[in-house]
């Protein structure tokens, strides 16, 4: 099993070398993002100017974190924050040079694997100096992936007594990773292995090889704490360590059902799922079939048939079907270590993201870890160009503009084959986007696996919003917005809105204004807004927003003219209340008062 590196490292970067050295590793770690200080790093995926409240962010979220930077620096920000070394996240510090990569942190849960991993891609020094590591080549708290420490705590009196110079009593059976571990016939040390539960102290290590599989089955919406509660009391009967389990395995019927998924939470494993076709096919080395289970679910088991798949056709039931009112369990044994990939799939993932304008630093920190974190990505091509290094070693699935529909129908059909996915749009995915179209072909159910599926939505920084920021506070009152296309939304329905609009005197932010055949929208649309308010109005119109070409040019309501403004331009309309005042270097600020001068005067006049 190939050894586990910590996942969803956050690199932070001071310089613009730093930066670049991080895109070099980013591509050797999946999930990682590059985090750059606003005034010295341009690319990055998220920027920072308070460089300890960045640190201390992403400390207290138990991200690992690769500051390329002195290690004085992290050790000065992070100092405050160290309490309990088998709870802190791994930090590392990179020279820019690449030459020397030191763990200073976590060192108990990956730090010296993920230094010696960057070291080995950069051919550069991991400055390890855990003693355990320095003298077996491994941390004794820290086992490789498949195995589990009993209880971390006896690993520091047991350290103690090799370092005194105690050896373990000779063992042939010891996995490769404690064979380096000074062994002697009269050894005072001694190290247990397997499945079974046993009691450890600081002169014996219990380590448990992860070969059981835990099929589960249970009704829907079952309570958690019930599933939670059978397993534990089937495993305690058994006398089976529950750190010795590698996964929970399911009916792909029961891939979103929230126990299941608690459960596997709970016991820190993967939860993976089979199709009623797989397990039928155990029904031969079923304890206890059931005709019922079959008419219901098309397998003759679900709990025992699913841990049997997972162990293969050399493995065996431990313990046969336990029942509670609602759900089942049962635990196979492998003969080695199970590698959970490679049984059935996991429950899809969908993350509907919105990018912004595309820059990196108005992108949130949840889209860019969705995205980190996703192995296809499905969107415009121009979307998918705008995410730059954070696309690459992606599987990228592009559509043109108009295919709204195949495109998220793709998105949807590959989570749900199991796959991590993020689908891409610029600006809020949920304003005028895809976000919609999303739940809209959920509830028309063309396909009933794609409601099994784990959907998130992220935010984005929409086009009005960018556009406000750009240009002063024009939404600071009661605002709108308004898209003049009727391509889905009939005409007479805009225009009831607009009159709507201008009545309430709404700020408008129109979107979708014009198009090649579409002209005489917005020269309707300022038609009505003048009948209710002032030609002096401000109007803001705004284009490549947060891109390369963007302009911002403000106007009175008079001179809108359909001819200014283009398929990339987003019009801002401001109320009868909305003011353009005077901007330094040139040009206007435009914003909405709120009724704070108002507000004053009431007050002083109370007092």
């Amino acid at each position: 099993m190939k050894e586990a590196i910590p996942g969803n490292a956050a690199f932070v970067v001071l310089t613009g070398r730093g930066a670049e050295l991080a895109r070099r590793l980013q591509r050797d770690l999946p999930g990682s993002t590059v985090h750059g200080l606003t005034g010295r790093v341009e690319d990055c995926d998220h920027a920072f100017s308070d460089t300890g409240e960045e640190l201390a962010e992403l400390f207290v979220q138990e991200r690992p974190i690769v500051g390329i930077c002195a290690s004085g620096i992290l050790i000065r920000f992070l100092g405050p924050l160290l309490s309990d070394k088998r709870t802190e996240p791994p930090v590392l510090s990179l020279a820019e040079d690449a030459s020397s990569v030191v763990p200073l942190l976590g060192g108990h849960r990956g730090a010296n694997r993920l230094a010696r991993f960057l070291a080995d891609l950069l051919e550069g020094h991991a400055a390890i100096t855990t003693a355990g590591d320095l003298n077996y080549d491994m941390a004794l708290d820290d086992p490789p992936s498949g195995w589990r420490l009993g209880n971390p705590k006896d690993a520091k009196a047991f350290s103690s007594a090799l370092m005194r110079g105690d050896k373990l009593r000779e063992n042939r059976e010891l996995p490769k990773f404690l064979q380096s571990l000074p062994q002697s016939p009269e050894g005072a040390l001694n190290i247990a292995l397997g499945p079974s539960v046993k009691k450890g102290d600081g002169s014996c290590l219990v380590y448990h090889p992860a070969v059981l599989a835990l099929g589960v089955g249970c009704e829907r919406d079952c309570p958690p704490e019930e599933l939670e509660e059978l397993v534990e009391e089937t495993l305690q009967q058994a006398g089976l360590a529950r750190e010795a389990i590698a996964l929970v395995v399911s009916v792909d019927l029961k891939m979103d059902e929230v126990a299941v998924h608690h459960l596997a939470r709970r016991l820190d494993v993967p939860a993976r799922f089979l199709t009623p076709g797989r397990l039928e096919a155990e029904t031969p080395r079923l304890a206890n079939p059931s005709d019922l289970v079959f008419r219901e679910v098309g397998c003759h088991g679900v709990a025992e048939a699913a841990a049997l798949a997972a162990v293969g056709s050399q493995g065996a039931l431990e313990v046969t079907k336990h029942k509670s009112r609602g759900a089942t369990c049962a635990v196979a044994r492998a003969v080695d270590i199970i590698d959970p990939q490679a049984v059935g799939v996991a429950r899809g993932r969908l993350s509907v993201v919105g990018i912004g304008p595309g820059r990196a630093d108005w992108r949130t920190p949840e889209v860019t870890r969705m995205i980190s974190e996703a192995g296809d990505l499905v969107g415009y091509g121009l979307y998918l160009d705008l995410l730059g290094p954070l696309a690459e070693g992606k599987s990228h699935h592009v559509y043109e503009l108009g295919q709204e529909e195949v495109r998220v129908k793709a998105a949807l059909e590959l989570a749900a084959e199991g796959r991590n996915v993020a689908l891409v749009s610029s600006g809020d995915i949920g304003i005028y986007a895809m976000a919609t179209l999303v739940f809209e072909l959920l509830e028309r159910g063309d396909n009933p696996d794609w409601a099994r599926i784990d959907i998130e939505v992220a935010p984005g920084v929409s086009a009005f919003q960018a556009m406000g920021a750009r240009i002063g506070a024009p939404f600071g009152h009661d605002f709108c917005c308004i898209s003049l296309s009727d391509l889905l939304t009939p005409w007479e329905a805009i225009e009831r809105r607009l009159e709507a609009a201008a009545a309430g005197d709404f700020v408008i932010a129109f979107y979708n204004p014009v198009s090649r055949r579409r002209r005489q929208q917005l020269a309707r649309a300022k038609e009505i807004l003048l009948e209710a308010r002032p030609e002096e109005t401000p109007v803001v119109l705004g284009t490549n927003l947060g891109r390369p070409g963007e302009q911002l040019n403000v106007i009175r309501l008079a001179d809108l003219e359909v001819d200014d403004v283009d398929m990339l331009t987003t019009v801002l309309v401001g109320s009868s209340q909305s003011r353009a005042i005077p901007r330094s270097g040139g040009g206007s600020w435009v914003y909405t008062p709120r009724g704070y001068a108002a507000k004053n005067d009431r007050m002083e006049t109370a007092s």
